[in-house]
């Protein structure tokens, strides 16, 4: 058996010092050393041999991240672990308690297309692997031919139309080489649900961003156009997830999907859930209301189906441990768990292709406080999210 960790870490705004990343926000010199070693605690804590990162404006402050914690988690070991010279050295618990350095770790960055100058950076995503990779790493944002999704004609003048041609955030997709596998793993930050807005010619902003002159209309109509890209997106996520299943590969993935487990954009990642029995269904080509699918085809859809499905670690975890709900941000009263890992059925027990399943899942969100109250602890030097991660465990 090989056992490995994955996690899914959204480290909020992660930059240099003295650097303005959004409009009048950036980080003092000592702001910065105190959010380096918030984070590389929170990385220590993990000690996760997979870990995707979201919010990375730059390459250079994650490597500090990395560097910090490697140092207070050698110097750490040496005060706790037992040296050669003790007896008990070999015992499982010292196992579990050593920290492992990423010293010879491969770590890949993908940078926003989108990014500006100050005030109008754009974060991008990283993947930190203790394997490293098999292949060069590949970054999806700007697509090579637009997504053009046609609404059917619904009247004399047909139903709309609605074009993709970048993500608002790159997707990293890489393979990482775990015992006697090769796994394929993508990283993705979807667009968030703060509203899009456009701003006429001419015009210093956008007007449905003066809440003095509050238009309830207008930012509805941005809400849409943030949801709209957020779904696409995560269609363009799903478009590759299919290519790599459809080749044999077993494959996860993770980020901040800005949507809970059950909303639209997750359930399009993670592919459509079998129908109870598709032998009562009516067939698509039915010529009378006695053609349904057969016993045959209903197992042969439900194969199908499920073998370019993936499944939620957080679902896994609470259906084994019986617990109700678990979440990773908090915003407006309102707790969700809007960071996820998925998982092709290759990490399923029971399945004909598994590889291995999940032992468990951690969430460390005790640091979590409503991200609205101006008072709440850390504020923009910690993390606004909190960390998960899956333990896997795969057959050799």
């Amino acid at each position: 058996m090989t056992d490995f960790t994955i996690a899914s870490f959204n480290v909020k705004n992660l930059i240099g010092p003295d650097q303005e990343y959004y409009r009048f926000q950036q980080y003092t010199p000592e702001e910065y050393a105190w959010k380096v070693d918030w984070l590389s605690e929170k990385v220590q804590t993990m000690d996760t041999d997979i870990v995707g990162f979201q919010e990375i404006f730059e390459e250079r402050a994650l490597r500090d991240v990395i560097a910090a914690a490697d140092a207070e988690g050698m110097a750490d070991n040496a005060q706790h672990i037992p040296g050669p010279d003790k007896r008990y050295r070999r015992k499982a618990i010292f196992r579990k308690l050593a920290y492992r350095p990423y010293t010879d770790a491969a770590l890949a960055v993908a940078p926003n297309a989108n990014d500006g100058g100050p005030g109008q950076r754009r974060p991008g995503v990283a993947i930190l692997s203790r394997f490293g990779f098999v292949g060069a790493p590949e970054v999806i944002q700007d697509l090579p031919h637009p997504v053009d999704i046609d609404f059917g004609p619904m009247g004399p003048d047909g139903g709309g139309s609605f074009r993709l041609t970048r993500l608002s955030r790159p997707i990293l997709k890489v393979r990482v080489p775990v015992g006697q596998h090769v796994i394929t793993v993508f990283n993705c930050h979807l667009k968030s649900k703060l509203g899009e807005y456009l701003r006429p010619a001419g015009a210093p902003f956008p007007p449905e961003v003066d809440l003095t002159r509050y238009d309830a209309v207008g930012r509805a109509l941005g809400g849409v156009r943030s949801a709209l890209r957020r779904m696409a997106e995560a269609w363009v996520l799903r478009r590759a997830i299919v290519a790599e299943l459809q080749a044999g590969h077993p494959v996860m993935v993770m980020g901040d999907f800005n949507d809970g487990e059950h909303a639209v954009s997750s359930e399009i990642i993670s592919g459509e859930h079998p129908f109870k029995n598709y032998a009562w269904m009516l067939r698509h080509d039915a010529e009378t209301p006695r053609d349904r699918y057969s016993e045959d085809e209903d197992a042969q859809i439900r194969t199908d189906i499920e073998a370019v499905r993936l499944h939620s670690a957080e679902k896994q975890f609470i259906r084994k441990s019986t617990r109700d709900m678990v979440y990773t941000a908090a915003f407006g009263g309102v707790y969700e768990s809007i960071d996820q890992i998925f998982m092709s059925r290759h990490f399923l027990a029971d399945a004909p292709e598994s590889i291995g399943h999940m032992d468990y899942f951690s969430v460390l969100n005790d640091h979590l406080t409503d991200g609205s109250h101006a008072e709440a602890p850390y504020n923009k030097l910690a993390s606004d999210h909190g960390q998960i991660i899956a333990h896997m465990r795969l057959k050799d």
